[in-house]
């Protein structure tokens, strides 16, 4: 058994300030989201949760792909706060994934850029060996 969760959390550009309940109405009408939500958490910082400071220690930031579009801009964006940005292991921003075995083993870390179809490829890959 694998287990996909999202977090909530407002340390990204204050997207998220809202209650766990609104947020969850907006992912819902927005995304059409069908899996739980933790409620709103800090993931980074003093007061982060125990399971991403877990999460982080297992699978460190592995950086975004340049040749994308998306990964350039979110290397752009995030160099001009911290130009060490990609050696800490903080998470970078929303939508941050981790693929988690039924053991707890933390199999692999997929930042906000990294496509879906290799998501589920690896997912795949986990299920049936």
């Amino acid at each position: 058994m694998y287990l996909a969760f999202q977090h909530t959390c407002n340390q990204f550009g204050e997207q998220a300030p809202g209650t766990i309940q609104e947020i969850h109405q907006f992912c819902t009408a927005n995304f059409d989201i069908q899996f739980p939500q933790f409620d709103k958490i800090d993931v980074n910082g003093a007061n982060e949760s125990p399971l991403y400071t877990y999460l982080k220690s297992q699978k460190g930031f592995s950086g975004f792909d340049l040749n994308d579009k998306k990964g350039k801009f979110m290397d752009e964006l995030l160099r001009k706060r911290d130009a060490d940005y990609d050696k800490k292991s903080d998470i970078k921003w929303n939508f941050t994934k981790f693929l988690v075995s039924r053991d707890g083993r933390v199999v692999k870390r997929y930042e906000p850029t990294d496509k879906i179809s290799n998501i589920e490829a690896d997912i795949t890959s986990e299920l049936n060996p």
